[in-house]
């Protein structure tokens, strides 16, 4: 048996960090007391993760609380805006991350690796978000390239060294918001 909760829930969109306690669940970190102290709180271990849990019980995994952009406010999580993207033709996959702004906090960045032999036009990536997002998740920053992102052995996007090299040029769209 394994309890869940919901910390820290957003009133608006009912997703909040996802924890669980249980006789299964490890207790802490091996020689790690600083990281345990951290994700072990009262008996509950703080997963990371963003969820929804509806009235039947069920988990919705909704992103990763240190992939989640914090954009003037209002929460933009990474995995809706890359699975929109994702859809375009001409898209292979993509990465989104959020841009330090001084204003904002963050504005949404996007990488995208474009499909072999497809020539996308930022505009029509941009106009193909538009339909599936929320204005305020459409990317200001887009970044095309042919080379597949890097990935670590379980083949999970590496977002650190795209915050850390990506240079994101100037703003798209800069009359938006």
């Amino acid at each position: 048996m394994v309890d869940l909760k919901l910390f820290e829930v957003d009133p608006h969109s009912g997703v909040g960090e996802l924890l669980v306690r249980g006789p299964n669940v490890v207790k802490g970190y091996w020689n790690k007391p600083e990281a345990t102290a951290q994700t072990f709180v009262d008996g509950w271990l703080h997963t990371g993760d963003l969820a929804r849990i509806d009235e039947d019980g069920f988990v919705q995994i909704v992103d990763r609380k240190k992939d989640m952009i914090n954009r003037g406010g209002e929460n933009v999580y990474c995995v809706e805006v890359e699975s929109a993207l994702a859809a375009h033709p001409a898209v292979y996959e993509a990465a989104v991350i959020g841009v330090p702004d001084e204003m904002m906090g963050e504005k949404v960045g996007a990488v995208i690796v474009v499909r072999p032999g497809a020539k996308p036009d930022a505009d029509d990536i941009l106009a193909f978000a538009r339909e599936r997002l929320a204005d305020f998740k459409v990317p200001q920053y887009l970044v095309m390239r042919q080379e597949p992102l890097a990935r670590n052995p379980g083949g999970k996007v590496l977002k650190a060294p795209l915050r850390k090299n990506v240079d994101w040029g100037r703003q798209v769209g800069e009359h938006r918001r």
